[in-house]
């Protein structure tokens, strides 16, 4: 069997017409086909190679932790230098009260303990998320995630979860005393990025204080500088009572975290004890090379750069066939007419030598969300790329 055959039969397929490139190698912003074609990264992995792939501080750093230890044992029970000097970096990136971090795999089961700990600490059970938001594919993940064709072949789903649209007056006046969380994207990135009104964020976080919910803001895919600040919420001066990271937390290993303070996670260790536990969370390989990533993308000041190169890419994205292009930082939707022109422009690009891909809650709009590194002569190629195939 060639490599093509047994893609597709040895592995779980998810969808019915993979893109199915054989990569071979990647490189900075590139990806290199086996058959040496290139493809300029348009999509950097859905927000994970922030700083581009294979960044030589992030490769050096996997193989001195490699050289020193694997796994060890499950997360929270010894004393693992990776894991601490990861978790002392974040917290000094991030508010005050944000000074203790959960390591967990992926970004769904940062979401898993998430929600736990906001019944968990406010003893209620209901929990409000939005419509056309994305979470993760767990089942407690599944059941926030804002979308009944997902969500429908898997009923019945974990209760207590309420909708709204995002930046409505409902969603606040849903909120109650039987409300434990609001979790809400600080960016809808699947929606095809749609930012919060800053009024509104104002008005969720004084309802939330007054009726003793937790604000959860899912920063998984706007977080590590991809909207030209470190953090998504300094865009808007309100802060989460628990912030979920992943993608980029890893540095292209698989990574996941949620964050709060020291107060609210220690109800995680009693009543009962392992109140959240796992196996892989916070694996000393994947801390090493999340920190390092972390230290490139402060050292290089990589997010200073981001809006200059936002604001190029919606510079040259004016066409006849474009009606809007929606951005914060390098995080871009590109609005087409239609499902249909983003597939078939989605594939003329990839011919081309450029990669990119479209929203599960934007059908009409390509993705476009690089490595930071990008650079400006490669953002002009890219637009003249995607204008030349409309």
């Amino acid at each position: 069997m060639n490599a093509r055959k047994i893609f597709q039969q040895k592995l779980a397929q998810t969808s019915p017409a993979p893109v199915a490139i054989h990569i071979d190698k990647a490189q900075g912003n590139y990806l290199i086909g086996a058959d040496g074609k290139e493809y300029l990264d348009l999509i950097g992995g859905i927000s994970v190679c922030n700083i581009g792939h294979q960044h030589p501080d992030v490769i050096a750093a996997i193989k001195k932790q490699a050289d020193t230890y694997l796994h060890i044992m499950v997360y929270g029970e010894l004393i693992q230098t990776p894991q601490n000097e990861y978790a002392q970096l974040l917290t000094e990136r991030l508010p005050e009260h944000l000074n203790c971090v959960y390591f967990v795999n992926s970004g769904a089961e940062a979401v898993e303990g998430a929600l736990k700990l906001a019944r968990k600490v406010t003893g209620k059970t209901d929990i409000i998320a939005c419509n056309n938001s994305y979470h993760g594919s767990t089942i407690g993940a599944l059941s926030v995630l804002g979308d009944e064709y997902f969500r429908n072949a898997y009923r019945p789903l974990m209760p207590g979860v309420w909708h709204y649209d995002y930046n409505s007056q409902e969603l606040i006046d849903g909120i109650n005393e039987q409300t434990a969380c609001v979790l809400i994207e600080t960016v809808q990135g699947e929606a095809g990025i749609i930012e919060p009104k800053p009024d509104w964020l104002k008005q969720l976080r004084a309802k939330c204080d007054e009726t003793g919910t937790m604000l959860i803001f899912d920063e998984i895919q706007c977080g590590f500088g991809r909207t030209g600040k470190l953090w998504g919420f300094e865009h808007y001066g309100i802060m989460p009572d628990i912030i979920l990271l992943g993608k980029a937390l890893g540095g292209g290993m698989p990574m996941g975290a949620f964050v709060s303070s020291y107060e609210n996670m220690y109800t995680l260790a009693d009543n009962p004890v392992l109140g959240h536990i796992t196996t892989f969370g916070g694996h000393p390989v994947c801390c090493a090379a999340g920190k390092a990533a972390m230290e490139v993308l402060i050292k290089e000041k990589m997010y200073d750069e981001v809006p200059a190169k936002s604001a190029l890419f919606k510079e040259n994205l004016q066409h006849d066939q474009i009606k809007e292009v929606r951005n914060i930082g390098l995080l871009i939707a590109v609005q087409l007419q239609n499902k249909e022109q983003v597939i078939e422009v989605v594939d003329k690009v990839i011919d081309k030598g450029l990669f990119t891909d479209w929203f599960l809650f934007a059908e009409d709009c390509i993705r476009i969300a690089p490595p930071l590194s990008i650079t400006n002569e490669e953002i002009l190629h890219a637009c003249n790329i995607i204008k030349s195939c409309l």
